[in-house]
């Protein structure tokens, strides 16, 4: 009897505190929802598979844009690269036809995109009659990274790249079958020639 009683009072305890991974100090339970989070993002292997809210908050598929050249950047409205914004301008509207630049504002790096989405809007059209798609606000370093970002700095994903964004306006070149193929550091400027061979290639 006071074996059954003992077992009962162990099930109780146990369903009312999660068993432990040693290797990971996580819940298991957790631990379930983690390995749930990362077998998602794993199924996305294109970038085509990814959805996000444009500037003005309606959802865009990055599958509208297959059959193009893309240039990704980090972009915030504060930094000494901010000025890089008219090169963007003038490299799109030179190769409309073969490149799309998308644009993706993040305050990860000196809390320099403070503002909201019409904050942004408004600072980019004003200042540098800025035409190309610009994305919400997003995390492209650190544990909230959003998914595409992970996607772009994990090769494990990506197929050979493993380097996020240092700083703001960072660039990550993918071809016109979805592949990434060349990570630009800050201060390679958008009119690079190294940039414009790849686009005419």
């Amino acid at each position: 009897m006071k074996s059954i009683f003992l077992a009962f009072a162990i099930s109780v305890v146990a369903l009312q505190f999660p068993l432990w991974n040693s290797q990971s100090n996580i819940p298991l339970n957790d631990h379930n929802m983690a390995n749930n989070s990362i077998g998602a993002l794993l199924e996305n292997n294109s970038i085509y598979d990814f959805t996000l809210n444009n500037i003005d908050g309606k959802p865009v598929k990055l599958s509208e844009y297959k059959g193009k050249k893309l240039l990704l950047v980090n972009v915030a409205s504060k930094c000494g690269y901010t000025p890089q914004y008219e090169e963007l301008q003038k490299l799109y509207e030179t190769y409309k036809g073969k490149l799309t630049i998308l644009a993706f504002p993040a305050n990860n790096f000196g809390g320099q995109e403070p503002g909201t989405s019409e904050d942004i809007k408004s600072f980019c059209s004003e200042n540098y009659g800025v035409t190309f798609p610009i994305f919400e606000k997003i995390s492209v370093k650190g544990v909230d990274k959003h998914p595409l970002y992970r996607w772009l700095s994990d090769k494990k994903l990506n197929g050979w790249n493993n380097e996020e964004p240092s700083w703001n306006f960072c660039k990550y070149f993918i071809n016109e079958k979805g592949e990434l193929v060349k990570f630009f550091p800050s201060k390679v400027k958008p009119m690079d020639k190294e940039i414009i061979e790849l686009i005419e290639a």
